[in-house]
């Protein structure tokens, strides 16, 4: 088959389509967060709460109805959603459970052998979630110190984390971030539970993995990045390996992309999608406001090389290293990634506050523009429960933001 080539703004077009931030909104309310899921597979958590945890930002951007209460009834009253490590700790479907066996084996083995400190109490553990009902590392007063690959921890905490990990628990609830744990067989449906591992082999295993991350992104390169993380036992020969394995299957096309020195790959199912992409369309440009851990932003070298942005996420740098701030979250408008902003939250007056905004180079707000980015932000504050909305004196007028406060639009 011959390499499809497209143009950069036509790349950017597909994966904004596929992502569900294109002018439109595709998905709406609980159901549409279940049909995000279903087609990226996963988004990923972080327990940093500036103006909402990163699943959430991510669903709010694509959800305009969106309210964390949705995120929070999936994953813990209709349990169609889990907690669970994918790329890094994520949120998925409960449907994929199988898929992640192998995972689960390697962590009992890692974690479960007798030579480590957590192995004789695993009884009492189990004999108290069952007397008890949920319980989190504060309920059990295993208070000795044990060796945890982050830092010594508490025992009660190393013993439920690694039930966790090789998946005879899993998360009942969390309070704030304290993870409240349960069996997984009171929750998980029996016929997920018992299925053998979908992928028998190594390259099977490999294939599905390299395949789900294409549909994680929309459309990805073969080069190392954050976006391959957490696939067990591969390295840039493995992806490859599997790469032109799945091209001679023709689960993906391979994209010549102008101006790009690397080739890229969508999963064949969205080479509709993409077909669309392809024709000349007039459509009103959306403004949203990203999450730090976005699907759209895990390849941060792709992210600069199809939409021009530079983006790091610089909570964990010195201050004084920072380019930007402490929680910085970037702003897209059409296909472009226009500005940053640091937000903040003021609980007392209910109010979304902006610290600092930086415009992109060359960015001059047209009126459709300034439409469009108050529209964003009336969502942003529907999602916080926010009534108002607090800008710098200082950012307001080096940005001239004013307009941004006007409520009819």
């Amino acid at each position: 088959m011959a390499i499809l080539k497209i143009t950069k703004q036509q790349a950017r077009r597909f994966i904004l389509a596929y992502q569900g931030l294109d002018h439109s909104f595709e998905f709406s309310g609980k159901q549409g967060i279940l049909e995000f899921i279903r087609r990226v597979g996963c988004i990923q958590f972080d327990s940093l709460n500036i103006v909402g945890r990163n699943p959430e930002l991510v669903l709010q951007s694509r959800i305009p109805d969106f309210k964390p209460a949705m995120l929070h009834d999936l994953l813990y009253q209709d349990r169609l959603l889990l907690d669970g490590l994918d790329k890094e700790m994520s949120i998925y479907r409960v449907e994929d459970w199988p898929y992640f066996r192998r995972h689960r084996e390697v962590a009992l083995k890692r974690f479960g052998n007798d030579n480590r400190p957590i192995v004789p109490f695993l009884p009492r553990v189990r004999q108290e979630i069952n007397k008890r009902g949920p319980l989190s590392s504060i309920d059990l007063e295993f208070d000795q110190l044990v060796d945890w690959p982050w830092a010594p921890t508490r025992l009660s905490r190393a013993a439920l984390e690694s039930m966790y990990l090789w998946g005879e628990l899993i998360i009942h609830h969390k309070v704030n971030t304290r993870k409240v744990y349960d069996f997984s067989q009171n929750h998980i449906p029996p016929e997920l539970l018992t299925i053998p591992d979908p992928n028998a082999t190594e390259e099977q295993y490999h294939d599905w993995f390299i395949t789900r991350r294409i549909g994680a992104v929309g459309m990805l390169w073969g080069r190392s990045g954050n976006a391959w993380q957490g696939i067990h036992q591969t390295n840039s020969q493995v992806r490859y390996a599997a790469l032109t394995r799945l091209l001679k299957q023709k689960t993906i096309i391979e994209i010549a992309v102008e101006g790009c020195k690397y080739p890229f790959y969508i999963r064949s199912l969205d080479k509709p999608l993409l077909d669309s992409m392809l024709k000349p369309a007039k459509s009103t440009s959306r403004a949203s406001i990203m999450a730090p851990l976005d699907n759209l932003l895990w390849d941060r070298n792709m992210l600069r090389e199809l939409f021009d942005f530079e983006y790091r996420w610089e909570v964990y740098k010195p201050v004084a290293e920072r380019k930007y701030g402490y929680y910085v979250l970037p702003v897209l408008y059409g296909d472009k990634f226009i500005a940053r902003f640091e937000p903040g939250k003021d609980r007392a007056n209910k109010a979304l506050i902006i610290k600092k905004w930086w415009w992109e180079p060359g960015i001059k707000p047209s009126a459709a523009m300034r439409h469009a980015l108050q529209l964003c932000f009336q969502r942003f504050r529907n999602y916080l429960g926010t009534d108002g909305l607090i800008i710098d004196d200082k950012t307001e007028k080096d940005s001239g933001l004013v307009w941004l406060q006007t409520e009819k639009c």
